[in-house]
């Protein structure tokens, strides 16, 4: 009722500003379609909302607790880094942002390697980092994606990324397109010792990640719901003055049209991959 505030004060039941406080934050999620979940419950279930199945975005590190058995792995080249190159400059150097993004996000690029056991099956992983600077590709996570291959190879090892990228990096310019090349060169030098290469392609894998790599696995597999393609859809429809198709882009309309081998939940994707490695390098192990 409108009086209820004046009839506690004037019972003494009033609580002084100073002493008032705020919900704790972070209790809470809200997904895109509108789903109220608790935090700690949404941890639980792998990020993923229990009653419409959105896919909250992560990071590497949610990634190789989720992947690796007991969330043990042992992280490769974790001291390469991001330097600004070019002396690039926008709105504020290039070295002042990263110098930022490292101090806000704890990483040291856009993306990270590690190697672990998947249900028992040994597999070295990349995994890109969305909160760097938009998981861009740039001239250090081609080297690192390239030392994680050469691990690989030296160890007879199967590869997995996992792919999380807005596209090249624009402060290295040159620098980063080349990292396709790079990439693509050490993934036909794994192939060539045929080891498996799998890719996971998650919200959202753009730009030249999508060009090149994400798109050449010998098996290519996407989180539902995943925005995925090269140029975004308002570019496109100004491109070819043309209305798109209704789920343009998605991970479930590139699965119709055959460029995604298969939609993995994130719940099912240790079980998946564990099972495709035993496939591909046909062992029981």
């Amino acid at each position: 009722m409108a009086f209820d505030w004046f009839r506690r004060k004037k019972q003494n039941i009033n609580t002084p500003t100073d002493q008032k406080k705020d919900s704790p934050k972070g209790l809470w999620h809200k997904t895109p379609t509108g789903k109220i979940i608790e935090q700690e419950e949404l941890k639980n279930n792998n990020f993923v909302s229990p009653e419409d199945g959105f896919h909250v975005r992560i990071g590497s590190k949610e990634y190789f607790e989720i992947l690796f058995d007991n969330g043990k792995f042992k992280e490769l080249n974790a001291k390469v880094e991001s330097v600004d190159i070019l002396k690039f400059k926008d709105t504020k150097t290039y070295a002042d942002r990263l110098k930022e993004v490292k101090s806000k996000t704890k990483l040291t690029d856009s993306v990270r390697n590690a190697v672990g056991k998947t249900n028992g099956l040994e597999i070295v992983v990349s995994c890109m980092d969305f909160s760097f600077i938009g998981g861009s590709l740039g001239s250090v996570m081609g080297e690192k994606i390239s030392r994680a291959i050469d691990y690989a190879i030296d160890h007879e090892l199967p590869f997995m990324m996992i792919c999380q990228s807005g596209g090249a990096r624009m402060q290295e310019a040159a620098y980063s397109l080349m990292q396709m090349a790079k990439v693509q060169a050490k993934l036909a030098q794994l192939s060539d010792h045929e080891l498996p290469y799998i890719a996971y392609l998650t919200d959202p894998t753009f730009g030249g990640i999508t060009a090149s790599f994400a798109m050449t696995a010998d098996i290519i597999m996407a989180e539902p719901g995943a925005l995925i393609g090269f140029a975004g859809p308002r570019v496109i429809r100004e491109t070819i003055g043309k209305d798109l198709p209704e789920g343009f882009q998605t991970s479930e309309f590139l699965l119709e049209k055959g460029f995604v081998d298969f939609i993995v939940k994130r719940n099912q994707i240790k079980e998946t991959v564990s099972q495709a490695m035993r496939l591909l390098r046909n062992t029981n192990v």
